[in-house]
């Protein structure tokens, strides 16, 4: 696989070297002259200097060979530019833009990038979920975000304990996907009633999971 990498500094740097360590053929692109310097220095990745929103800088990084391109800047206007470029000029089939301001993100999707991210969002909800109840174990979002994946260990105060999964009646767009139970999996139905210190593993779309949460949740 071939990788662009622009911008990122210190993210730049260990991106790069987990890239290298799976075969990736990775190229960066520094607008920073003596982070260039000393990235190249540091790591066995090609590195140019110069802006990742240039069509020209783009072209010398390799752009029309590139499988992906990752746009790490702490400007969005450039992050989503080199996109757009990458996408329209060069046709990379894949772009990830990182989105500094959260509310920019609906906008890089509106515009086609592949996947625009907020480091932001991701760990504010991430903290959200870990300090509004000691339930949640785990929270991992995947499918860009539009799918997250939630484990939840029942106490025996909590509001779902003794209930069928067809009586607590679940918000649209989430599912318990299983049930860990004294050491079985269960993949449950609507008859099946939960039970103290079951640990449940939960799907939902964004739009559903604090209904979810609030219902399954003793806090």
């Amino acid at each position: 696989m071939k990788i662009i990498l622009i911008g990122g500094s210190k993210l730049a740097y260990f991106l790069a070297k987990q890239f290298a360590s799976k075969n990736y053929y990775t190229t960066i692109v520094n607008g920073d002259l003596e982070e260039a310097r000393v990235l190249s220095r540091t790591l066995k990745a090609t590195v140019i200097h110069g802006q990742g929103s240039d069509p020209k800088i783009l072209s010398e990084a390799g752009a029309y060979q590139a499988d992906v391109i990752l746009s790490l800047t702490t400007q969005d206007e450039d992050n989503l530019i080199a996109c757009q470029i990458a996408q329209k000029e060069y046709g990379v089939p894949r772009t990830i833009a990182l989105v500094n301001d959260p509310e920019n993100q609906p906008i890089f999707e509106k515009l086609g990038i592949t996947v625009a991210f907020s480091a932001t969002q991701i760990i504010a909800s991430i903290i959200e979920q870990q300090t509004a109840t000691g339930d949640i174990q785990n929270l991992l979002p995947i499918a860009d975000g539009k799918v997250n994946v939630t484990e939840i260990a029942l106490e025996k105060d909590n509001p779902a304990v003794g209930k069928t999964i067809d009586e607590m009646q679940l918000p649209n767009g989430t599912l318990i996907a299983c049930i860990l139970r004294q050491g079985e999996v269960v993949v449950p139905n609507g008859e099946h009633r939960i039970q103290a210190l079951d640990r449940l593993v939960v799907i939902g779309q964004p739009e559903s999971y604090g209904q979810l949460m609030r219902l399954l949740c003793s806090e």
